[in-house]
């Protein structure tokens, strides 16, 4: 009999949550399909930004540098009597704050949006920690110092003219190399060796970069931008997803990138057998179904669907199985539970909120909970709920964790390792949190359902060091204080 879990304390998030998968809505895919979607979602964040840009609110340079700060009795107050520069936390201190112009980017979109994604790397002779933040005219490179202060070593240009998609950068790690994708056009995907940074003197940083300083630069995209990056390190390859045209022969899905001499990038191969993608999560299977066991398999964020891939052949690759829910409004991005034995999976979709729909309709975002034992046949066994309301964004699983970036909420941390044990996800609770955003903390429920605050965060580090990017203001340096388990009881 499946255990079902009561919780007792630390961070409730979730009542009885009910879920059911089910078959796409053919009724409603054209939108998704034509692009009419995610042309709306990124028409009502431009238009958010532009509001706040006329307020003033979207000049970072306005945002000074923050020093340590504790978290007491929920708050971290980091300028003493400064409404904006007070935030709600738990378990989770400040070490550091720097605002984007400092890292390198003064300038931002017509609207006023600075940065985006962020992703780590670490040196493994040394340990020493850094980080890669993307912004509107580049890629920021800072090193996380041992005390927990930011230092800016250097900054790398965007290899195209600034336009308005410019802002959106996705950055991942490949070996020692940051792999930097864009939506701006003709940016291709830049290939940058983080060792280089080890060399620089602190005294004569920050160093910028000339757009040549790459050790590849991957342009065999269809309008040289895409809307994310993935990478399987394991088996020495990225992936462009949401390389638009969607009209194009790889129709904004796959396509696969050979990193195997990151000099000389290639493509391997492209799926658009459902069309685009928004996001990806690519590794060996490593899971009860033993038809797959070993394959390369894609788990793929298609905006009204979960997709399974087998992409075992770069040049061939199939479709598993799509499978979409109660409450979609924009599949989103997502990750597998344990990737050594991969039976589930969190999914988040963006739009729920907005759209008040499904188990999102009070605006408290959801992570949906997919049984995944059966790639051809997957489950959506539950979800759990964020303790205020919002819109969830990136995610990531370490050691029983999902660290969450929520925009106006911040980063979140949740325990989700009771899934296996109970996929309701009745037993997820909230166990840390970081809420960059204080301007909207007084709205009901705690915030507000729009696009401001955390874009990313980048929490691998073996310090413990969690660095957030934000939209409006900079880059966050956060660690977690004491890890609570979620208290229990299964009945």
């Amino acid at each position: 009999m499946r255990l079902k879990a009561i919780v007792i304390a630390v961070g409730f998030c979730a009542v009885g949550a009910q879920a059911k998968e089910k078959a796409v809505d053919m009724s409603r895919h054209a939108e998704y399909e034509s692009g009419t979607v995610m042309d709306r979602i990124m028409a009502h964040k431009f238009e958010q930004w532009k509001i706040k840009l006329a307020s003033g609110a979207l000049n970072n340079t306005q945002w000074p540098r923050l020093s340590y700060t504790k978290c007491v009795n929920g708050f971290a107050e980091a300028v003493q009597g400064d409404a904006l520069h007070t935030f709600r936390c738990k378990n989770m201190d400040l070490y550091d704050f720097i605002n984007h112009a400092t890292i390198g980017s003064p300038l931002a979109t017509e609207e006023g949006a600075t940065g985006s994604s962020i992703w780590g790397w670490t040196d493994p002779r040394s340990g020493r920690e850094f980080i890669a933040v993307g912004m509107y005219q580049g890629t920021g490179l800072a090193e996380i110092l041992p005390k927990g202060r930011l230092l800016v070593l250097g900054f790398l240009p965007a290899p195209a003219a600034l336009g308005q998609h410019a802002l959106w950068k996705e950055i991942r790690a490949y070996k020692n190399y940051m792999i930097i994708g864009s939506e701006l056009e003709d940016h291709g995907i830049q290939i940058f060796d983080m060792r280089k940074l080890l060399t620089i003197n602190p005294k004569e940083a920050p160093v910028t970069f000339s757009i040549d300083d790459v050790t590849g630069h991957f342009k065999d995209l269809p309008l040289g931008r895409t809307h994310n990056v993935v990478v399987n390190e394991e088996l020495q390859y990225a992936v462009s997803v949401g390389a638009v045209p969607r009209e194009d022969a790889c129709g904004a899905g796959l396509i696969f990138i050979d990193l195997k001499d990151p000099s000389k990038p290639t493509r391997l191969g492209c799926n658009a057998q459902d069309g685009y993608v928004h996001d990806a999560q690519c590794i060996r299977y490593r899971g009860p179904d033993k038809r797959y066991l070993g394959h390369d398999i894609c788990y793929g964020y298609n905006e009204d669907s979960l997709t399974i891939y087998d992409v075992t052949n770069k040049a061939n690759s199939s479709i598993i199985s799509r499978t979409s829910y109660d409450g979609a409004s924009y599949t989103h991005q997502g990750w597998v539970l344990d990737p050594l034995n991969q039976e589930y999976l969190l999914l988040d979709d963006e739009y729920d909120e907005r759209d008040a729909v499904g188990p999102a309709k009070d605006g408290y975002p959801v992570t949906y909970i997919w049984d995944i034992r059966d790639l051809q046949n997957l489950k959506n066994t539950g979800f759990y709920k964020a303790t205020n309301r919002g819109i969830d964004h990136n995610q990531y699983v370490i050691d029983g964790l999902s660290y969450q970036s929520s925009y106006g909420a911040g980063v979140r941390v949740y325990d989700v390792s009771s899934i296996p044990a109970d996929p309701t996800g009745t037993s997820v609770c909230e166990v840390a949190y970081f809420d960059i955003y204080p301007e909207d903390d007084a709205e009901p429920g705690g915030g507000t359902v729009e696009f401001a605050g955390s874009w990313a965060s980048y929490g691998y580090f073996k310090s413990g060091f969690i660095a957030v990017n934000t939209f409006e203001r900079g880059v966050y340096l956060v660690k977690i204080t004491k890890r609570e388990r979620c208290q229990r009881i299964y009945a």
